[in-house]
This record gives structure tokens, C-alpha cells and sequence, in this order.
């Protein structure tokens, strides 16, 4: 194993186990004595002024709406790089179309329990999403018994998921919107364009004008978010000089902060779920079953009936050295929801009933937890230490 890979597999595996941690850690204090601090301290309002106007939102949407768009400014760059650099045109097929069953499936069930609720159904985007950080500390804890193969498809399959839950987002939560603040946004997107299509290298205007395009966006109504993934879009590559290209210098910049800060920051902000409080029957409402199956079976079955029929019908090619039994455990994996399952639930739920926010948050915590436990002892059944 190369020392690059040996340490990318650590910060994978450092960066799920402080991101579980957090989780916990939110666990802990929304059932202590401190939770009616943690719930003040989130809802606490934050003002920044400037000129004849600013912002003043809750510590949580500045966490959700601004922190975030760091999170997602480094998935735009990821989804860049794996096209440009690491995915072949051969290689897409197979992960693109597991990654639709893998939201299709998750949905369906989800609706088939909550059909009738048009509130609750505002969530039925909830168990779509993979966590990408969890997968990737799964797959880090079990090393090189992985296949490469296995690896960069389940790699490749959540930057798809993160692709289709940021159309989702973008095309299902997008509030009343201002034409206005939208118009300023896209002439900010037109000015990135222009310094992407004139070769510009150095990450200052970018960043000036991504910043601007940010502050816009939050205005239009669109989620605010969505400006670090056209951010991450716009930062351009040069194929010649790999270790001075803008992309790959802002990806490493950006990761330390994404995986030890913004990520955790985020869960603990909002992991935090009072159980003292619930019963046996709140893990049978239609949300949390919902949201749990649909994690739990909706992903593997999704991502594996998806996978098999693209083999079968000849639209791809089967992984190398990876036997089906992996492959559907793998596919388990991905169940893992957090990270981008508590952000669409706090969008699905935002301003209406807490407790519908809860429901979701406790099929979330059930879902991820349960996947993630039987697709690593089933991955580590079915494969082998290597020499």
C-alpha cells in the first residue's frame, strides 16, 4: 500500500469515527441536564451587518445554510475531479445507475407509508441520501480487505447520490422564490464561468465572487447551499500541472476543514434527539418506519436489483474481482444516511412540526445505525485479509 493511500485511509477512517462521535456526543447532551442549553445556544440569533442591510438567522441555519456550503463547495469539487481525472467513460454506467436505484427504491417506501400525509410526505427524500464519510470509515476500518474495484464503485455510486440529492434539494425544497436575488446569483455564476473559460488560476476571484453568489442565493429563496456545489463546479483544472491546479489545491485545503470540522459541527448541531421521552410506539410512526426501511432495505435492494439488471441487459460491465454476496453487502453500506439525511429532513420539516423533524431524526439514527453494522460484518465475511 502506497504511504498516499495508507493516509487517505486514515483521515477516512479518523473522519468517520469523529463524525460518529459527535453524533453521540449530541446524543448525550440533548438527554443530560444540558439540553436546554444546546437548544438555546442553536436557536440564539447571529447578526452580521454590512452597508445599509445584513443577515440575523439562528446559530443552526448559519450552521445549516452557511457551514454547509463549505461541505458542498468540496462535493462539487469531488464530482468534478471523478469525472475529469478518476472515472473512465466506461466506469460511469454502473455506478450512476445502482446510485437511481438506490434513491427510487428508498423513496417508494417511504411514500408507501406516509401517502396519505401530505405533511409528512415533504420528507420522502429523506432516506435517499448515502454518507459518504460513514461509507468511506466503513470501508477504511476494513483496509485492504476491500477490493479496489468495490471500493471506487462504492466511491463513485455515493457521488451520484450526492448529485441526485443536490437536484432534489434544488428542485423539491426550494422556497418562494426572489427573482431579483436570483438574477445576481446566475450574473455571479456568468463571472465564475468567465474566469473558468479564461483560465484564471488564482483562487482569490473565485472565491470573492463564490462568496457573493452565496449571499444571493440565500436571498433568492433557492438553498443557499447549492452556491459552494456551482462554486466547486466553476474552480478550474489543469490537466498538465496536477499539483498546482486551483481544483485539486482547494480540494486538499478544503478537506481538513470539511471531514475534523464542518461535518461535526453540523451532526452535533443536529444529532441531538431527546429519547428519554419515547415509547415503542414512536418507532412504529409512519415517518421513522419510513425513513428507517427505506435506509435499511430500500438502499441495498435499489442499489443491488439496479447493479444486476444493469450487468444482465449488457448496459455494464461487472466489477472486477468482486462476487455478488460483496457487492450486496456493499450495497448495505450505503444505507448509512446521515450526514445528508439530517440536512434534507431539516428541510423537508423546516418550520413546521419539531416532532415531525424528530420522527424523521430517530428513523434516520435507526437506519444508519442498522446498515452500517450488518454491511461491515458482512463485508468482512465476505472478504479476505491480504498477504
Amino acid at each position: 500500500m502506497s504511504a498516499t493511500t495508507d493516509n487517505a485511509r486514515k483521515r477516512e477512517l479518523i473522519g468517520g469515527g469523529l463524525l460518529f462521535g459527535t453524533a453521540i456526543l449530541a446524543l448525550v447532551v440533548a438527554n443530560s441536564p444540558l439540553a436546554a442549553s444546546y437548544n438555546a445556544l442553536l436557536n440564539t440569533y447571529f447578526s452580521v451587518q454590512f452597508g445599509g442591510g445584513g443577515l440575523s438567522k439562528p446559530l443552526i441555519l448559519w450552521i445549516n445554510d452557511g457551514l454547509m456550503a463549505l461541505f458542498f463547495l468540496l462535493i462539487g469539487i469531488e464530482v468534478k475531479r471523478e469525472f475529469l481525472i478518476e472515472l473512465k467513460p466506461a466506469q460511469i454506467a454502473l455506478p450512476a445507475i445502482a446510485a437511481l436505484g438506490g434513491m427510487i427504491v428508498p423513496a417508494l417506501i417511504f411514500s408507501l407509508f406516509n401517502w396519505n400525509n401530505g405533511l409528512a410526505m415533504h420528507g420522502w427524500a429523506i432516506p435517499v441520501a448515502t454518507d459518504i464519510a460513514f461509507v468511506l470509515g466503513v470501508l477504511a476500518l476494513l483496509g485492504p480487505r476491500i477490493p479496489h474495484s468495490l471500493r471506487a464503485f462504492l466511491l463513485a455510486l455515493a457521488i451520484f447520490d450526492d448529485i441526485g440529492a443536490i437536484v432534489v434539494i434544488a428542485i423539491f425544497y426550494t422556497a418562494d422564490l426572489s427573482y431579483l436575488s436570483l438574477a445576481l446569483a446566475l450574473l455571479c455564476l456568468l463571472g465564475l464561468l468567465f474566469l473558468n473559460r479564461f483560465k484564471v488560476t488564482q483562487l482569490t476571484p473565485y472565491v470573492i465572487i463564490g462568496f457573493l453568489m452565496w449571499l444571493f442565493v440565500l436571498k433568492s429563496g433557492v438553498h443557499a447551499t447549492l452556491a459552494g456545489v456551482a462554486l466547486g463546479l466553476m474552480i478550474p483544472h489543469l490537466k498538465k500541472d496536477t499539483a498546482s491546479s486551483p481544483m485539486v489545491r482547494l480540494e486538499h485545503a478544503l478537506q481538513p476543514w470539511v471531514v475534523y470540522f464542518v461535518v461535526p459541527v453540523f451532526a452535533f448541531a443536529n444529532a441531538g434527539l431527546p429519547l428519554l421521552g419515547i415509547t415503542l410506539n414512536d418507532f412504529f410512526t409512519p415517518i421513522t418506519l419510513g425513513v428507517a426501511l427505506g435506509l435499511i432495505f430500500g438502499k441495498q435492494l435499489g442499489i443491488f436489483i439496479f447493479t444486476w439488471a444493469a450487468i444482465h441487459f449488457g448496459f455494464a460491465q461487472k466489477l472486477r474481482g468482486v462476487n455478488w454476496p460483496t457487492l450486496y453487502a456493499g450495497a448495505i453500506v450505503c444505507g448509512i444516511g446521515f450526514t445528508m439525511s439530517l440536512f434534507i429532513a431539516s428541510l423537508a420539516y423546516q418550520g413546521e412540526s419539531l416532532a415531525l423533524f424528530e420522527e424523521g431524526k430517530l428513523g434516520i439514527l435507526i437506519g444508519s445505525i442498522v446498515s452500517g453494522i450488518i454491511g461491515y460484518y458482512l463485508l468482512k465475511l465476505n472478504t479476505h485479509e491480504k498477504a
